[in-house]
């Protein structure tokens, strides 16, 4: 007998009138979205509604955006498909959407993880505009190939990475702003099949959110975190982790370190899961799963 797996989505995935629909018809995703204006202190469904998508696009309020959006599709599932709810054996989430998987496996409550992901997407916001950086996905190269071009492009005390591990091909890197435009040229004449800049702040998942994590980690201390009662999937590691302690520093780690999605769903894998729904807006797991294995199911629910 297999097992069943939630995914959860990450920065990225946001558009502009998501959630619109949950709010509307079901009572408990509503009440998702009124208790999170109050944690938040402003209106996120008006955001998260009508935009504009400037604004829903910011990581100070994507972040908060991604994560409610993502709970008010959970309280809808347990409502409608209690079954399938209770049938869920690990949960892993891109960046951001790790706080989802920690609050649905009940390790944070809801009011302390908005918090916590309030305070993430304003300091990662401060610490991409204190530097001029951006990310940049590579597509239809080796991942070793990549990696020597973050090499050849990086400029003299910049910086330059692999950022997001996705699946075969699909490799984000990140860095100082003027090594991002060298990659994309240099990739482009490596023969990549697309090299795309991404309309995000900065460089996550590098050194130059170094920042974000002392705030981070501020508010992580000031937060009791439980023991999963799920397998929670680590972005830093892809392996499942169940000291609350150990999970504050690899929450802390995740920042400035590579997403290993790739990683985590063949692990995933290996360990017998075989049922996959992405909960949440888009369907950016969904694609990313075909592309890992395309044998596997994953369906998208939002």
């Amino acid at each position: 007998m297999g097992k069943v797996a939630f995914l959860f989505p990450g920065q990225g995935a946001q558009t502009v009138g998501m959630g619109k629909d949950l709010f509307e018809s079901d009572a408990a995703a509503k009440q998702v979205f009124q208790q999170a204006a109050d944690i938040l202190g402003y209106n996120l469904s008006d955001v998260c509604f009508n935009g504009p998508a400037e604004k829903l696009n910011s990581t100070e309020f994507s972040q908060p955006a991604l994560f409610v959006c993502s709970v008010a599709a959970l309280a809808k599932l347990r409502s409608e498909s209690p079954e399938l709810v209770d049938s869920v054996s690990g949960t892993a989430g891109l960046s951001l959407g790790e706080y989802t998987s920690l609050y649905f496996a009940g390790a944070m409550s809801f009011e302390e993880a908005l918090r916590v992901v309030q305070v993430r997407g304003q300091a990662m916001q401060a610490a991409a505009n204190a530097v001029p950086s951006g990310m940049v996905s590579v597509l239809g190269l080796e991942i070793e190939r990549v990696r020597a071009l973050c090499d050849e492009s990086r400029l003299p005390g910049e910086i330059l990475q692999l950022a997001n591990l996705l699946c075969p091909g699909n490799i984000v890197v990140s860095g100082s702003a003027a090594s991002c435009q060298a990659i994309t040229k240099n990739a482009e004449e490596a023969g990549a099949m697309k090299v795309i800049p991404l309309a995000v702040a900065g460089a996550f998942h590098t050194e130059i959110m170094q920042p974000a994590v002392q705030q981070l980690s501020a508010v992580l201390e000031s937060i009791e975190i439980q023991t999963p009662a799920l397998d929670v999937y680590s972005n830093v590691d892809a392996g499942v982790h169940r000291d609350p302690e150990e999970i504050k520093t690899l929450l802390g780690k995740q920042v400035v370190s590579p997403v290993l999605w790739e990683a985590t769903i063949r692990n995933m894998l290996s360990e017998g899961y075989d049922s996959f729904y992405e909960v949440g807006p888009g369907r950016v797991l969904k694609g990313l799963m075909k592309r890992i294995d395309r044998k596997i199911a994953c369906e998208n629910i939002n």
